[in-house]
């Protein structure tokens, strides 16, 4: 491909970066924690369904299971911090 035409691809990419991580800024724990891992599943299973050939099935597969252990992470979070005990008054 030519450097002209990536040229703009460049200067957008920061920007749309920017963009969406901005969007994230009012988001609950729960949705914050699932969408980081998908977005963490998603990047490992394309790095390792790269290897095979098929980076996009490994993504979605990486996606699904990023979600699944960031809902689970969150759900113990959750119980851990609904389990504590308040400090004792003297």
């Amino acid at each position: 491909m030519s450097t002209t035409i990536l040229r703009p691809a460049r200067l957008a990419l920061p920007l749309l970066a920017a963009l969406a991580l901005g969007a994230c800024a009012n988001m609950n724990p729960t949705t914050r924690n699932v969408a980081g891992g998908t977005a963490g599943g998603a990047a490992l299973g394309g790095i390792i369904g790269s290897f095979t050939g098929d980076a996009g099935f490994g993504a979605l597969l990486g996606a699904g299971a990023g979600a699944a252990g960031g809902y689970l992470y969150d759900q113990s979070q959750q119980q851990q911090y609904q389990n504590r005990r308040p400090p004792r008054r003297y």
